[in-house]
């Protein structure tokens, strides 16, 4: 028993026992959830959208949700080709597809892993409908959420669609397909269906938020903000001297700048590289670790203006991240022009969680400058802005009482607003508002 329940306990044995019945009673009610969470990457994946599912279930577990997860087999793991195809953890049962990962890092292959993933899942459902009220569902694979209204039609099943990204826009955006095109009418005709049966949508930011609203504005009574998290108890931060991978690396004599995760079509890498040239001279040093379709663009970049102040690594264990995210003196996080609306940067709020400053780079008027701002822990830019984000930079290198009051902001921020704890509340009155 703990010191502070001693002394709940002690003087105000009334008190104690009205909340240890409303804890009951929480439980009791989460107890009416039966929950199934459909997630093509889990644990363990490296892919992030995985590691947060599994650290939100964990939490709602300990809510009282009775959790059933349907994952595929890794396509993303450093050492583990295969899982067990069941297995729990607490009270989460997880079962995993037998689909083969086909050339999971290419774009075909993954089209095609997706497409194979969600047929087993449509299989699963079927016979999960028996036990399940609920089903939770990712747009990771995007069509992954029309399983969710077939489930309702065919079993009366509710379900929640979190929108990790926004489809067919991003594909529109990135000139994959016109937005005129015969199959962006049609995916956004199957959206609007899907969107209108949901009991809940989660989006990630406000800025997605008035995407999703401005093209279905019927369902904006649906709509909940919540936004992504950090494992505060894990990434804590470490000071580079005492970080045996800035060590390794030679980053703890290096005022240090980290980009650490996908280097995809949505993120702004140019605004970086350009920095990086202003600042090429000095005893700074920028280190990328991950991937993503424009990693090696900006390999070949480096390579041909001959710059000697990048690093390259690849996407790190799970384990080695609480010391990979602190091995820098500054986090750096971008989104490309005109994708704000339409995805949200995860790795922020890891970076946030290191204690160190973040530099996002962003349109204009992405929401990201107001969270920023609010956190008073970092600097926003502008995308192309390059010549800022070098001052920035170097003025942080130069100013360490700076940096570190920054850096104890971020910290302090990501304890606040933005850890599982807290963020499984949020998906907890959406999931209950579902079955009520």
């Amino acid at each position: 028993m703990t010191k502070s329940t001693e002394r709940l306990k002690t003087p105000f044995p009334n008190k104690y026992n009205e909340l240890q019945d409303v804890n009951q009673k929480f439980i009791k009610i989460g107890q009416l959830i039966k929950l199934s969470v459909i997630t093509q990457f889990f644990p363990p994946d490296y892919a992030p959208t995985g590691q947060l599912i599994e650290e939100l279930v964990t939490h709602l577990d300990k809510q009282g949700v009775d959790i059933e997860v349907f994952t595929g087999q890794p396509g993303y793991a450093f050492e583990k080709n295969n899982a067990p195809a069941v297995e729990f953890s607490g009270g989460v049962k997880i079962k995993r597809s037998r689909t083969t990962q086909v050339w999971s890092k290419r774009i075909r292959g993954k089209a095609i892993n997706g497409v194979l993933f969600t047929l087993r899942s449509a299989l699963y459902l079927v016979l999960a409908a028996r036990d399940r009220n609920t089903v939770l569902l990712t747009t990771a694979p995007p069509f992954l959420p029309v399983l969710g209204y077939l489930a309702h039609v065919l079993f009366g099943l509710s379900y929640i669609c979190v929108l990790y990204d926004l489809y067919p826009d991003i594909a529109v955006a990135l000139d994959v397909v016109p937005k005129q095109h015969l199959l962006t009418k049609l995916w956004q005709a199957v959206n609007r269906r899907v969107l209108r049966k949901a009991s809940g949508i989660i989006v990630l930011s406000p800025a997605m938020e008035k995407q999703v609203i401005a093209n279905y504005p019927e369902v904006a009574d649906k709509i909940s903000v919540i936004h992504s998290w950090a494992n505060t108890q894990k990434i804590v931060p470490i000071a580079k001297q005492d970080n045996w991978f800035a060590h390794r690396h030679a980053l703890v004599n290096k005022f240090t700048v980290l980009y650490s995760g996908n280097m995809g079509r949505c993120h702004d890498i140019q605004t970086m590289l350009e920095a990086a040239k202003y600042l090429q001279n000095e005893p700074i040093q920028f280190v990328c670790i991950g991937g993503g379709a424009k990693r090696e663009g900006l390999v070949k970049q480096v390579k041909k203006i001959g710059l000697k102040n990048f690093l390259f690594l690849p996407y790190q264990q799970r384990q080695d991240l609480p010391y990979s995210l602190t091995a820098c003196d500054l986090s750096l996080v971008s989104v490309d022009a005109g994708m704000e609306s339409l995805v949200a940067p995860s790795k922020l709020y890891p970076a946030l969680a290191t204690g160190r400053p973040v530099a996002v780079i962003c349109p204009k008027h992405s929401y990201l400058k107001q969270l920023i701002a609010d956190g008073n822990c970092g600097q926003t830019f502008e995308n192309g802005d390059s010549y800022e984000l070098a001052e920035y930079i170097r003025k942080l290198s130069q100013d360490s009482i700076l940096a570190q009051n920054a850096g104890n902001a971020a910290r302090e921020y990501a304890e606040s607003y933005f850890t599982a704890e807290v963020i499984s509340k949020q998906y907890y009155d959406v999931l209950l508002q579902a079955v009520l």
